[in-house]
């Protein structure tokens, strides 16, 4: 019998990886055993190969189809191997510009001198580097993406090479029947990931008199026409008190996720509302306060505080953020961010990044980890300042910092979220603690928040 992987399958390699499928529509590689990696390169419809389980396992599970002698694999699936270390995503803001002036956004369209923009040309290169060290899926993001009038062709761009989109970072209001069509020929399904900062708020937030209305506009509009919706929302003093209330709408309109975001003492934010941000225990105080009232409401969207808890109504299942992994999981060598491990993230200016959160801090202090146009990304994922921050394993923040070192919660916090390490640094240490969790652990927030949410079952208690 002869074989052929499917078309949706792609066998790679990478250093320190050595085996490794890629499914399309989906963002990470999959790891397969040494015995069905083998067999899967045996499937190019050259060789006659019997059935055993190994085979019929790769059969059921899509990898392979029984074809004709001689019918080889797409050039896409053929095995690939690359000399770099394995990044299978990037995150690539497109342009700095944006067609709103909201309040906390360094981005807002009122800044746009200041922001800068990829040309096409520019975005293609990227593109052919991404490929050429195996990167397969992007998150488009700005500013507004949609701004940028070579919007589609970037999208086109990606799929004629094989790669795909997997989210889009959008406010929705250029989003129209057109762009989902295309998305839709090009087999373009992406999370499609809108702001929406609350009922009765969004106008004030967004400094629109309409973009409330044109954003559930959009949001209804991507989910008529089949494509997931995500709603990310700004918290603050202004607007905490109707979390509830847009948890209502926006489960009632379908959308998958509600993500709830802490709006930071960003300068802009504090220049246009001072002193509206929420300090870390009102945070905690007013989200645990909703998450316990949501696990009653019978809404069936899946629920992300940002950097403190997730929902998940279906499962009646909830994990807390700050909980990273027990001890039986943890290992010096964990990367201090599974984010950064797997993402690599381009701003507007060529300038890579270990996460697009650490970019405006970095452009502050002129700080530069390489850029595109002048270091080609594959020796930036050879060897780099980028890739010693991209790849910071817990064993150098334990060195690096005391405090970590001899804190008895580490193991199951690591550390927590490098960005927030880095905001909270008075002296650019990358391995700075995240204050946000030594908050949770010394000021008893697991032991409340598990008390509030003891009717839904925690997925990963604390074990230290």
């Amino acid at each position: 019998m002869f074989f052929r992987l499917s078309d949706d399958i792609a066998l790679r390699k990478w250093k320190y990886v050595d085996r490794a499928v890629y499914r399309k529509g989906i963002d990470c590689a999959l790891g397969v055993s040494k015995e069905e990696f083998e067999l899967l390169l045996l499937c190019d419809g050259q060789h006659d190969i019997p059935l055993d389980p190994y085979l019929i396992r790769l059969l059921s599970a899509g990898y392979i189809e029984e074809c004709k002698q001689g019918e080889e694999p797409s050039k896409w699936s053929a095995l690939k191997e690359y000399d770099n270390y394995y990044f299978p995503r990037m995150n690539l803001m497109i342009t700095g510009k944006c067609n709103l002036n909201c309040l906390h956004c360094f981005n807002a369209k009122d800044n746009a001198p200041l922001n800068t923009e990829l040309s096409y040309e520019q975005i293609i290169d990227i593109l052919d580097q991404a490929r050429d060290i195996g990167i397969h899926a992007f998150t488009l993001t700005g500013g507004e993406p949609l701004v940028h009038h070579r919007f589609l062709d970037i999208v086109k761009a990606i799929y004629e090479r094989d790669m795909y989109v997997f989210e889009l970072n959008t406010n929705g209001l250029l989003l129209n029947q057109k762009t989902l069509d295309t998305f839709k020929e090009l087999g373009c399904f992406p999370l499609i990931k809108i702001s929406f900062d609350g009922v009765g708020y969004h106008n004030i937030i967004r400094q629109h008199p309409k973009a409330e209305g044109l954003t559930i506009k959009a949001i209804k509009l991507c989910l008529e026409n089949g494509f997931r919706v995500k709603a990310q929302v700004q918290v603050n003093r202004k607007n905490v008190d109707t979390m509830m209330e847009t948890a209502h709408l926006l489960n009632g309109l379908g959308v998958d996720e509600m993500r709830i975001i802490r709006t930071t003492e960003a300068p802009r934010w504090e220049k246009n509302s001072p002193q509206s941000s929420l300090t870390i225990e009102e945070y905690y105080e007013c989200m645990l306060k909703f998450a316990k009232e949501y696990i009653h409401s019978n809404m069936q969207m899946v629920i992300d505080v940002w950097q403190f808890v997730r929902l998940y109504p279906s499962l009646k299942l909830y994990s807390l953020v700050p909980i990273a992994c027990n001890k039986d999981e943890f290992n010096i060598r964990i990367p201090m961010c599974k984010g950064n491990r797997g993402m690599i993230a381009v701003s507007s200016s060529g300038e890579v990044v270990p996460c697009l959160q650490m970019s405006g801090y970095f452009i502050e202090h002129g700080i530069s980890l390489g850029n595109l146009f002048k270091t080609p990304l594959k020796e930036l994922v050879r060897g780099s300042d980028y890739l010693n921050l991209a790849m910071a394993p817990l064993f150098k923040q334990i060195i690096e910092n005391d405090k970590c070192g001899n804190c008895k919660y580490y193991k199951a916090c690591n550390g927590g979220c490098p960005a927030l390490g880095l905001l909270y640094s008075k002296d650019g240490n990358f391995y700075h603690e995240d204050i946000t969790k030594c908050f949770f652990f010394e000021n008893g927030w697991y032991e409340k928040a598990n008390n509030a949410l003891k009717e839904w079952r925690l997925e990963k208690p604390l074990d230290i």
